[in-house]
């Protein structure tokens, strides 16, 4: 278990040439480009949002990833939850193996509750740039992300654009971080903390 601490920025989409500029001068060199397809999965009766929770099977180029999330607390755009995630074999989840990491008081139990009944809610897939940053000391993960959050409802194909800059927090104090958005926000004027994350736009996608 580890506690993920990022801040998330919503991108205007006519500033994105603009963030990869900004970003490949600061670490000196251009980002790296990796496509990520997510499932979201969850009961019909929604257990695991009810329990501030999210659950993610993902691709990566490297193979597929299981990850548990605590919604935590999100305050001008920082993140910080806790957060479970190892390799599976392909595309199942393998929530035994979870339940055995997820040994805190309540999360376990709430995904205990939902294991039976989990189905697939909606996708988010997405081109992701990523740069390694240090800043004051810190090490940051900068990424750039482009895609779409998709979820078929009764037939109903809803879509939402994502595009927005994460900076997640590698090593060092979180300032680092407060002082890397400061900076790109200063040279980028219509970006702006997002408390949102991608799963929870994909369950609002849902609801209408």
């Amino acid at each position: 278990m580890a506690i993920e601490r990022e801040i998330k920025l919503a991108l205007p989409r006519d500033q994105v040439d603009a963030a990869l500029r900004l970003l490949a001068a600061r670490a000196g060199e251009q980002g790296r480009a990796v496509r990520l397809e997510n499932i979201y999965f969850d009961t019909p009766s929604l257990t695991l949002a009810r329990a501030k929770s999210a659950l993610r099977l993902r691709r990566t180029p490297d193979g597929w990833l299981q990850t548990f999330k605590t919604v935590g607390v999100a305050q001008n755009g920082l993140h910080a939850r806790h957060e479970w995630e190892m390799p599976v074999a392909g595309e199942a989840l393998e929530t035994a193996r979870l339940l055995h990491e997820c040994d805190e008081a309540g999360v376990a139990t709430a995904l205990s509750d939902a294991a039976p009944n989990l189905i697939a809610l909606f996708r988010t897939d997405f081109t992701r740039t990523l740069w390694m940053l240090e800043v004051d000391g810190a090490q940051i993960e900068a990424a750039i992300d482009q895609g779409e959050i998709t979820a078929d409802v009764n037939g109903e194909m809803r879509r939402a654009p994502i595009c927005e800059i994460e900076l997640e927090l590698k090593a060092g104090d979180d300032a680092a971080l407060h002082t890397l958005a400061a900076l790109l926000a200063a040279g980028l004027p219509g970006l702006a903390p997002d408390d949102i994350s991608k799963a929870q736009r994909g369950y609002r996608l849902r609801e209408g």
